[in-house]
């Protein structure tokens, strides 16, 4: 499948799971227009560039010793963070919480820090969480939002492990999102469409994730491409909502944020909680030197809401996800970088790229 990870790694700017179920390719007759994205200068109203906290053996989610105390990692989802958050924050808590008494600490109020301060509330615990930035100004805030891991781990780089991990990390997090889909967290189902290069009849590792996936014919959509085309329904956040609304869970339930940054290992030690949750993301690097962490920039355009157009797409002219809040065009996959700057370059090729697509779109309706 042209998935998003095939996407940005083959192009500079624009899953496995357990379950494998064949996609089979219906008769159908012919599709009615799909609205186009109206892509110009002129409606684009915001800029955004991100820092994905990428490894290539996966995520961590490993409890260590820490002097006298215990700290539980929870870092490294590299473009998979909003999809996996609720699943990694599963495991992490419960490799921590066990045989644990008192309050806790949680180290960073991204979405994975957020989601483990919940769950942590869930069971029980009281919770501190500790964060030198809250949202709007914190990498998940940056991000589309999609429910599909991609570009956050290496094939020949995990192992059988991790693997398992990450299965179970995917159906957690799969059912939690269903129960949060609303306008109270801004996530919503929306069909979706991919280029892909896995044919009809093959065995597709990612079908379980993929409600109602089947082959359309070039009859059966508008897009200026030849190939396969899949569709299928999945799930958007609309992640400025989304990262307010847990926030103000995490207070409600009686969770303290505290604003602080930690420059070292020291710091975390002096820390009055005997467990501590590190959910820091790109910061995991410095704070506990893990080498293998690097950041990959994301870019993306955001241009005026359209109602009319319900549907996302993905393929190698990038990827295009419409929310209440805008049409986000995405995106780059830039290893190394550490600016989190918008380049207007990059900007205008992913514009120009989605002009062209949508540009191009036949109608047969």
């Amino acid at each position: 499948m042209l998935d998003r990870r095939a996407v940005l790694a083959a192009a500079p700017l624009i899953l496995p799971a357990c379950t494998t179920t064949r996609a089979r390719p219906i008769a159908s007759p012919a599709s009615a227009c799909l609205a186009p994205v109206r892509v110009a200068a002129d409606r684009v109203i915001r800029t955004v560039a991100g820092l994905r906290p990428y490894r290539a053996g996966g995520f961590v989610v490993r409890a260590d010793p820490f002097g006298d105390k215990r700290v539980v990692h929870n870092y490294g989802h590299g473009g998979a963070g909003i999809t996996l958050s609720w699943g990694t924050s599963r495991l992490a808590v419960d490799a921590g919480l066990p045989g644990h008494s008192g309050s806790v600490a949680v180290i960073g109020a991204g979405i994975m820090g957020l989601t483990t301060a919940r769950l942590c509330q869930e069971a029980g615990f009281p919770v501190t969480l500790y964060t030198k930035a809250l949202p709007p100004d914190t990498t998940s805030n940056i991000a589309g939002g999609q429910w599909e891991p991609a570009s956050h781990f290496a094939e020949d780089m995990v192992t059988p492990e991790w693997r398992a991990q990450y299965a179970q990390a995917l159906e957690y997090s799969w059912r939690r999102f269903q129960i949060m889909v609303g306008e109270d967290y801004g996530i919503r189902w929306v069909p979706t469409y991919q280029q892909t290069r896995t044919p009809p009849g093959q065995a597709r590792a990612s079908a379980r994730y993929m409600p109602g996936l089947r082959y359309l014919d070039t009859a059966e959509h508008p897009f200026p491409i030849s190939g396969h085309v899949i569709r299928f329904d999945t799930m958007y956040a609309e992640t400025g909502r989304l990262l307010r609304k847990l926030e103000q869970d995490v207070r409600i339930a009686g969770g303290r944020i505290v604003v602080r940054n930690f420059d070292s290992a020291a710091d975390v030690d002096a820390l009055p909680e005997r467990l501590v949750f590190n959910c820091t993301g790109l910061g995991a690097a410095a704070l506990f030197g893990d080498r293998d962490l690097i950041p990959v920039r994301g870019q993306l355009a955001i241009l005026l809401p359209q109602p009319e157009v319900n549907y996302a797409f993905g393929g190698q002219m990038g990827y295009m996800f419409p929310r209440p809040d805008g049409i986000v065009c995405g995106g780059t996959f830039e290893r190394g970088e550490r600016v989190a700057v918008p380049q207007p370059g990059d900007i205008d090729t992913i514009l120009s790229r989605h002009a062209a697509f949508f540009g191009g779109f036949r109608c047969s309706a």
